[in-house]
């Protein structure tokens, strides 16, 4: 739970930074939190969730 969170927060954070410098419109910006969102409830989540939790564990066992 916490590593979501932190996840969250740095990817909002990197977002912030796109949108403030241009690089990233505020339509794409919607699209992209649109995609994640519904991303997030089908069949996929349980995926992505194993291997973000595979790359950090072995990113902590360095």
């Amino acid at each position: 739970m916490a590593v979501t969170v932190s996840l969250v927060a740095l990817f909002a954070l990197v977002l912030f930074f796109l949108l403030r410098h241009g690089s990233l419109s505020a339509g794409s910006a919607f699209v992209a939190a649109g995609f994640g969102f519904f991303l997030a409830s089908t069949g996929a989540a349980a995926p992505i969730n194993q291997l973000t939790n595979a790359v950090l564990d072995a990113v902590a066992a360095l």
